[in-house]
């Protein structure tokens, strides 16, 4: 078991990425808080962990909007299971709007959940794992951070600065013992997936390895590089997209024979 006789937070984990990497964490030894702004979603991961071999479950309710929350669920994690090694910076808030329609109100939401919440909650976690001279961090940015998208002005904006900020934290922090690195997941089905056909058919044509991730795929990197393997890893993004941000022109085989006849087979 790769996480044995670790204590780990991961928050948004009642639903989604975030209770597939709570679960993950758990099979691999490690005892999990798992944080939501629904506590009642959390307790039931915490409760699914409990009921499996592994670590132990616990719960708290936390939104990362509310400063206040972001070191109390870090808290609660030191007084559940006596110190924090894994910090995993999942929860957020998701909406698109075009650059024109984005208002003031959803600008400063998106940054203050996506950004400011995630920058509350490692620093709460670092103070601790600094003291205590190890650590690991993941926080969960996106592709959406990478390349630009219809509908991501503040979306893909905080997740940009989340990156910048993996980077600056491994800088300061690789020194004192914390290994800080990120994921940037591109199209996961998870039960709050909401794509149109139009926007499925959209990333389906661009992702080469022909579909959608899956929550469990995220929770697999989340693990490595909240293990031992990633410890001269740092400051890292690590794409777990299908190969979407390393994609150009994608054809399929049909259209690739075209293209090499010049259109005449």
């Amino acid at each position: 078991m790769r996480l044995q006789n670790k204590s780990a937070l991961v928050t948004g984990a009642g639903s989604g990425i975030g209770k597939a990497i709570a679960l993950a964490f758990a099979a691999e030894g490690a005892d999990v808080m798992c944080a939501d702004r629904n506590g009642e979603t959390a307790a039931a991961t915490a409760a699914e962990i409990n009921a499996a071999t592994g670590g132990r479950g616990a719960a708290t309710r936390a939104d990362v909007g509310i400063p206040a929350d972001c070191e109390a669920q870090v808290a609660a994690t030191v007084d559940a299971f006596g110190r924090i090694d894994i910090l995993v910076n999942n929860a957020g808030v998701a909406f698109h709007r075009l650059f024109l329609d984005t208002s003031l109100e959803d600008w400063e939401r998106l940054l203050r959940v996506n950004l400011t919440g995630q920058f509350l909650t490692a620093q709460s976690a670092a103070r601790r794992m600094v003291a205590q001279g190890s650590g690991r961090i993941v926080n969960m940015g996106s592709i959406s951070g990478q390349r630009g998208g219809t509908g991501r002005a503040a979306y893909g904006t905080a997740k940009a600065g989340l990156m910048q900020l993996t980077r600056v934290m491994a800088v300061e922090l690789a020194p004192l013992g914390v290994v800080v690195n990120a994921i940037a997941p591109g199209p996961v089905r998870t039960p709050i997936t909401n794509h149109g056909p139009e926007q499925t058919k959209a990333y389906l044509d661009r992702i080469p390895a022909g579909d959608y991730g899956r929550a469990e795929h995220i929770a697999s990197a989340a693990v490595f590089l909240a293990s031992d393997d990633c410890r001269f890893v740092h400051g890292e993004t690590l794409n777990v997209d299908g190969g979407f941000g390393a994609a150009g022109l994608v054809f399929s085989t049909t259209e690739m024979k075209s293209y090499k006849s010049g259109g005449k087979e």
